[in-house]
Parts: C-alpha cells; sequence; structure tokens
C-alpha cells in the first residue's frame, strides 16, 4: 500500500518546492534572462522613484531572495517597478528638500511598505486585494503609464520638462520643444525605436541589456558625453551598507499613509502576475503567502538601502518563457546583480540617459491597454445600455475615474477616486438590480423553460399572468425599488396573477423580508394575485408569507391559471 504523500510544512517555500531539482538547469538559464532585463531597467525606475540610479540595483538581489523564501509563487519576479517607483517618487517629493533626503525618505519607504504588507499578512488580510477591482486597477496602470511616459518624455529629447501632474509635465514638455538636444534626441529615439522592434520580432532576446550595451559601446567609442549628451555617470562599486535610514519617528509616521498605498498597489499588481501564471502550471497562489513575501522583499531591499519593491509582470513573463519552474530563476538573478555591484556597475557609467529614457517608455508604453478601456466599454448587455444608459458601464466608469483621477489629481488621489467610484457604482448597480420579464420557451421533447423574454426572441409570455425574476439580493437599499417594479407591473396590466421567481435571490435581510410579506396586499390592490416560487433556504427561513411557496414556475403560473379560470366562471376577476 502507497503512502499518501505528506503535507508540505508552513514554513516550506513554495516557490522552491516541487519542480526543484528537475529543471535546475532550465531555472538558471531564465535567471540569466531575467537578470538582463532587471538591470537596466532598476536603474531606469530608480530614475523615476528620483534616486540615483544604484538604489535600484541595492533593491533588487535581496527582494528576490526574500520572496523566494516568503512567496507563494514559482515564476513571479520581485524588483523596482514602474507604477511603485512613480508612487514612491510622488511621497517622497512632497517631504524631501534634496537628493540625499530622497534617499533616506525612499529607503524609509520601502522599510514602511515593507512592514504594512508583513503585518497584514501575518493577520491573513489578502482579502483586501477584492477591494481594488480589475478596471479600477486597469485604469489607474494606464494613468500611471501614461504619467511616467509624459515625464520620461524631455528626457529622450533633451528638453526642459513640466512639472506637476500630467497636464502640466505634457504642457512643459509641449512648450520646451523648442529647445530639443538634437544628438540626445537621436540617441533616444533610436534606442526606442530598436527596443520597440526587438520587443515586437524577437520577443526572447534581453531587448533592454542589448540596447543598454550597444549604447555605452557607442557613447565610448565616439565619445558623445563630450559631445553634450547626458549619462548616468558614475555608480558605486561594491554591495549596499546595511542599516536604518537616517530618518527620525516622525519621519517614517509621515510615510504611513503612502507605504499603505504602495503596499496595497503593488500587492494587486503582483497577485494578477502571480495568478497568471500560477494558472498556465496549474499552481494556486496563497494570497497571505503573497502578503509576507512582498512584506519581506520591502523590508529587505530598505535594510539594504534599496527602493520599494513589488512583482512585476514583464519580467515574470521573461522569466515564464525563458523557461522557469521555480524561485531558483529568482535566485540566479539575484546572485548574478549581487556580481555586477562587486564588478560591472563601472560598465554603467556611460549609459546615457536618453536610453534609460527609452527603456522605461518601451517597458510601460504596453500598459496602455485603450483596447482593454473598449471592452469593458462595450461589456453590458443592450437590453440595460438601453435602460441604463452610460451608468449601466459601471466598471468602465470605475476605470475612467481612475485614469482621470490619476492624469489630473496624482497617484496616490487618483487611486482613492477609483476605489471609491467602484464603490460607489457597485451600492448603486445593487441598489438597482435588474428585474427580468420572463417568457416560455417550449422545445420539442423538453420541459418548458422560463427565460428572460428580452433576451430570448422565442419567449411566450402568459396569457393573464406575468412572471418577474429579481436578479441579485435583496436587502434594504433595493427592496423598495423590487416592490415598486412589481406594483407597477400589476397596476399596469390586466393580468390577474403575478409570480416572483426568487431562484436568482440569494439572501435577503430584514426590511426586504417584510417587503416580500406586504407585497402580496399591495399587488392585491391592483385586483391581481401574487405568487412566489422557486425560493432558496435562506429566503424561506426569513419570510413569513402568507400565500403558498411554489417549488417552480411553471406549477406557480399552473397556480395562477385555475384561480383565473375560477375567477372567470365566477363572474370576473376579483376586485
Amino acid at each position: 500500500m502507497s503512502e499518501e504523500p505528506k503535507a508540505r510544512p508552513w514554513w516550506t517555500p513554495p516557490g522552491l518546492s516541487g519542480p526543484l531539482g528537475r529543471s535546475v538547469r532550465g531555472d538558471v538559464v531564465a535567471g540569466l534572462t531575467v537578470w538582463a532585463v532587471l538591470v537596466p531597467e532598476s536603474i531606469a525606475y530608480a530614475t523615476i522613484a528620483g534616486v540615483p540610479p544604484i538604489i535600484g540595483l541595492y533593491a533588487a538581489p535581496v527582494a528576490l531572495l526574500l520572496y523566494a523564501l516568503l512567496g507563494s509563487s514559482r515564476q513571479l519576479v520581485v524588483g523596482p517597478m514602474s507604477s511603485t517607483a512613480l508612487l514612491s517618487g510622488t511621497v517622497v517629493a512632497g517631504l524631501a528638500a534634496g537628493t540625499d533626503e530622497a534617499v533616506a525618505f525612499t529607503i524609509g519607504l520601502a522599510l514602511v511598505a515593507g512592514t504594512i504588507a508583513l503585518v497584514a499578512g501575518l493577520l491573513r488580510l489578502g482579502f483586501v486585494a477584492s477591494f481594488i477591482s480589475e478596471p479600477v486597477l486597469k485604469g489607474f496602470v494606464i494613468g500611471l503609464a501614461l504619467t511616467i511616459i509624459v515625464g520620461q518624455l524631455p528626457k529622450l529629447a533633451g528638453s526642459p520638462g513640466g512639472e506637476g501632474e500630467f497636464p502640466g509635465k505634457l504642457w512643459g514638455f509641449l512648450t520646451g520643444l523648442g529647445q530639443v538636444d538634437a544628438l540626445t534626441l537621436a540617441m533616444g529615439s533610436v534606442a526606442l525605436v530598436v527596443l520597440l522592434l526587438l520587443k515586437r520580432f524577437l520577443p526572447l532576446v534581453p531587448a533592454s541589456l542589448v540596447v543598454v550595451v550597444l549604447s555605452i559601446a557607442a557613447t565610448w567609442t565616439l565619445g558623445l558625453d563630450r559631445s553634450g549628451l547626458a549619462i548616468v555617470g558614475p555608480l558605486p562599486s561594491g554591495l549596499p551598507s546595511v542599516g536604518l535610514p537616517d530618518l527620525a519617528w516622525s519621519d517614517y509616521a509621515s510615510l504611513v499613509a503612502g507605504g499603505a498605498a504602495i503596499a496595497l498597489v503593488g500587492f494587486a499588481e503582483g497577485l494578477g502576475a502571480a495568478r497568471t501564471y500560477a494558472a498556465k502550471s496549474g499552481d494556486r497562489i496563497d494570497t497571505d503567502r503573497e502578503l509576507l513575501g512582498l512584506g519581506g522583499a520591502n523590508l529587505a531591499s530598505g535594510l539594504c538601502s534599496g527602493m520599494v519593491v513589488n512583482g512585476s509582470l514583464s519580467k515574470t513573463a521573461v522569466n515564464g518563457a525563458a523557461g522557469a519552474r521555480s524561485q531558483v530563476s529568482g535566485l540566479t538573478a539575484a546572485l548574478l546583480t549581487v556580481l555586477t555591484l562587486l564588478f560591472l556597475t563601472g560598465l554603467f557609467e556611460k549609459l546615457p540617459e536618453a536610453v534609460l529614457a527609452a527603456v522605461v517608455i518601451a517597458a510601460v508604453i504596453d500598459l496602455v491597454d485603450v483596447s482593454a478601456l473598449r471592452s469593458l466599454y462595450r461589456l453590458t448587455t443592450p437590453a440595460l445600455r438601453d435602460v441604463y444608459g452610460l451608468a449601466a458601464r459601471t466598471d468602465f466608469l470605475a476605470a475612467l475615474a481612475a485614469l482621470l483621477g490619476v492624469l489630473l489629481l496624482g497617484t496616490l488621489p487618483g487611486l482613492v477616486v477609483g476605489v471609491v467610484m467602484s464603490l460607489l457604482l457597485l451600492l448603486r448597480r445593487s441598489s438597482r438590480p435588474h428585474v427580468a420579464e420572463l417568457g416560455r420557451v417550449r422545445g420539442p421533447g423538453e420541459r418548458p423553460r422560463w427565460v428572460d423574454a428580452e433576451r430570448e426572441a422565442a419567449a411566450e409570455p402568459e396569457p393573464g399572468a406575468r412572471v418577474l425574476r429579481v436578479e441579485g439580493g435583496l436587502y434594504f437599499a433595493n427592496s423598495e425599488y423590487v416592490h415598486d417594479r412589481v406594483v407597477d407591473t400589476a397596476r399596469s396590466t390586466d393580468a390577474s396573477g403575478v409570480v416572483l421567481d426568487l431562484r436568482a435571490v440569494p439572501f435577503v435581510d430584514a426590511t426586504a423580508a417584510r417587503m416580500l410579506d406586504r407585497l402580496a396586499d399591495d399587488v392585491a390592490v391592483h385586483g391581481a394575485h401574487l405568487y412566489l416560487a422557486r425560493d432558496l433556504g435562506q429566503v424561506r427561513d426569513m419570510l413569513q408569507f402568507p400565500g403558498p411557496m411554489y417549488p417552480s414556475v411553471e406549477e406557480a403560473v399552473r397556480a395562477a391559471r385555475g384561480r383565473m379560470d375560477r375567477e372567470d366562471g365566477a363572474g370576473g376577476r376579483s376586485p
């Protein structure tokens, strides 16, 4: 008799279990590929956060190590990311007076965000991800991407840039076009075109590393920096110092709100990437462990003088495409980044800033997903659009609110606007549930089916009776709306019976239960009788309905027809 497999202890790193030992070679190759993308992008994202490029490299190795030990995904790559880098830069810009203070606050922000995520993981608060809906996150990411792109355009063109949010940055760039540096523009444009072409036609090639190496070689060989081309300049070699930044406790307190927002956004974005690749391999993602992984990665990054980090969809895609089966690929990339810090930082001194801007733009341009917004706009049935108009497109409106909030108000207010808008639209939609009028569809050899008459042209109405179905839970906010729809139906027709199908009502509260109890009397005022059909267990428990409850719509309709025949025989419809 074979033994049952032993349960994996909770402390065993899921990302380092399973295929480990059977695919080490593939994981090492994938790690090499991730490193080729991670190094130039980490340098570039540090500039988005408003700190020296080396801060991005400091963050990467320990973040990869801690996530491998604490996280639940086998393929997720953790490191500096554009969205959280921009959030970090926004938070720090309002607190720091100079570069040194900006570095200290950036490191402190990573510590605060890591602590918040770690505590949330220990408290098993992974469910909070559900409070940022996918449409809100999509609009938020598109707004971030557009803000990042417009912020990088002056560096790409060697021209002055604007200040403030998206409109100010865009206006500053447009008004400064007369001061464009031709050499910078040429280098940045060529780099951007090559990056986009390589990503389009040779997706497995580490485009960022190729372009970075070629631009460094061109700058070194032709002496372009002596001709006025701005370069990164000296990067310190060696490992970062370990410890806390020079901040007071009051400084940490001022970072709590920003740290919470970064932890929430980073968690939601990383969780989306982790679930995408877990679904392909049949794995399961533990949201609480993801919080622990994110928290540990950020704490380690802050203690090693790094910036905020989170899971990266683009680098995870590179990792998965290269054949990664476990977090050995992440550990390989971490080791190679350490070797880069020790021996290779001098190679990046001649890296043009315009090329860094091109790397950032190429990395985030795919996030401007206009087709997703179009899909959200169309993701509503014609019947609902006719009834509710634009209000029926709640997901699209939530995404649009987050997008415009980021562009006009900034990253943190934009996220808040998107979440609040999403909740308000959800409340509005739940307070106006769809009340469908049903018709019977008869098929050869089939039992009659009751379907939404607006969706099925073959649906036949029942003579003398109207059949309605409430699609959604009934509670205090929508009970009167449903009451009025049912009473209006009884008032507007000569039907002697109104059948209310409760199969699609998953729950009722006390207010809705009392409404259903008195609904029969209110319908009777208009000369009709109310019949309830297919009630669920909780609905049945809550109701004190005076009349019979029917197990099917067909039986309720049959009862209504029988009453109508009796009333016709007795001389007409009862008052």
